[in-house]
Parts: C-alpha cells; sequence; structure tokens
C-alpha cells in the first residue's frame, strides 16, 4: 500500500471526509483491521481564502507547494490536493515535488465518461465555476460543462464560504441547490458534478436529483486508494 500524502484544511471540514472516505474504502476492499497509510498536512484556510479574494494565486500555490514538499519528505509517495478550488495552482505543486498528483477533474471526468455522459452541470465556487482551470480538464476528455446563471454561482459561492466551510447545514441552502441542479437539467445537464468538497456536506442524495451527482471529494478520495493499492 502506498502512502497517500493530503493536502487538507481548505475547509477542513471536507479533509474530515476525506479521511473517513478513504479509510472505509481500504476497509472495503482490503478487509480486517486494515487502513489507509496516509499523512495529512492540514493549511490554514484563512490564509488560502485570502489569496483567492485577492487574487494572489501565486502566494497560495507556493504554499500549497510548501506543504507538498513537507509530504514528500514525511514519507507520502502521493499527492491529493484536498479541494477543487485550488487545482488552479497545480502547477506550483509540480514544481515542489517529484510525486504523482492525483488531479481531482481528471478523476471526475473518468467517472462521468463511465456513465456515457457528454453534458454536465458544474456546481462549486465561483472560482471553479466560472474560470477555465478546472472546466478546459473537464472538457478536454470530450465532455460539455454547463454552469448555473450569475446570481445562482453568487449563492452557490456565498453557501459554500459562509456556511458548510464553517461547519454549517441549512434546509433552505440545501433547497436552493436542488433547484439550480434542476435549472441546469433543464438546460440540457445529463449529469451534476458537485464540485466543491464541502457540497457533499449538504447531503443531496441521488433521489434528488433527475440525472446522476458526481460527488468530487467521494471520487477523489476512491480513486487516491485504487492508486495507493495498485500494485
Amino acid at each position: 500500500m502506498k502512502t497517500i500524502g493530503l493536502i487538507g484544511g481548505m475547509s477542513w471540514e471536507s479533509s474530515l471526509e476525506y479521511y473517513r472516505i478513504i479509510n472505509e474504502e481500504v476497509k472495503a476492499k482490503l478487509g480486517g483491521l486494515h487502513s489507509a497509510k496516509c499523512i495529512l498536512y492540514s493549511v490554514d484556510f484563512e490564509e488560502i481564502e485570502r489569496c483567492q479574494a485577492e487574487g494572489d494565486w501565486e502566494s497560495s500555490g507556493k504554499l500549497l507547494g510548501d506543504a507538498a514538499l513537507s509530504l514528500e519528505k514525511a514519507g507520502a509517495e502521493m499527492i491529493l490536493i484536498c479541494t477543487n478550488t485550488m487545482h488552479k495552482v497545480i502547477g506550483y505543486i509540480e514544481e515542489k515535488v517529484s510525486l504523482p498528483i492525483l488531479h481531482i477533474a481528471d478523476s471526475t471526468a473518468k467517472q462521468i465518461q463511465k456513465s456515457k455522459i457528454s453534458t454536465v452541470g458544474l456546481l462549486g465556487t465561483k472560482y471553479t465555476m466560472e474560470q477555465d482551470f478546472y472546466k478546459t480538464r473537464i472538457e478536454t476528455n470530450g465532455i460539455k460543462v454547463l454552469i448555473p446563471s450569475e446570481e445562482d454561482r453568487k449563492v452557490i459561492n456565498k453557501v459554500i464560504y459562509e456556511e458548510l466551510c464553517l461547519g454549517e447545514v441549512q434546509q433552505s441552502s440545501r433547497d436552493y441547490y436542488k433547484k439550480v441542479i434542476k435549472g441546469l437539467v433543464d438546460d440540457g445537464a445529463e449529469g451534476i458534478i458537485l464540485g466543491c468538497t464541502e457540497i457533499g456536506l449538504l447531503e443531496i442524495k441521488p433521489e434528488d436529483s433527475e440525472v446522476p451527482l458526481f460527488d468530487t471529494a467521494v471520487i477523489h478520495a476512491i480513486e487516491s486508494v485504487n492508486m495507493a493499492l495498485e500494485k
């Protein structure tokens, strides 16, 4: 079993889910008392979010690059960035380490392709929905990406930063997300990417959507276990 290096804390609420899912998957695959070999470097999200808001991606990239280097020195054999948005700075991380980095968008696109879906709706932070670093990665796999309206994007982003990242889950927000999902389906989405690792905290179930939901945190975590157990 390879040792998984996790760059977490963005937010720690979703990093907790990564740890749980990874260990549950290892147990399911290996049985007995098996658990994952993993090392977590949890950053201070306040610093990262400040860089995001100021558009200072270079500084945040260097912070995560240093975190990845620390993981490599500690014995990690692969790297997971436990957030969708910060894959924007993956280049800075790749410069710092020689380890393979499992890209969350690649893992997600792989699952979408298995479902024979060609058009998806994307929910996430405003950076993930509006900028190209994530959408393009999905689209290079022959998958069309739809995003919500500007007003819906504002609300989705606000819920992530002002509620979910703080561990707050409100029924009104869950209902709003379900409404946005229905709108994307009406626009032609055959599946929905829950493209922020906190969105799963809303517990939107498959029965809440007419089309398949792709929870990126779950997909990413499980794929990391597959990679760690490869012979």
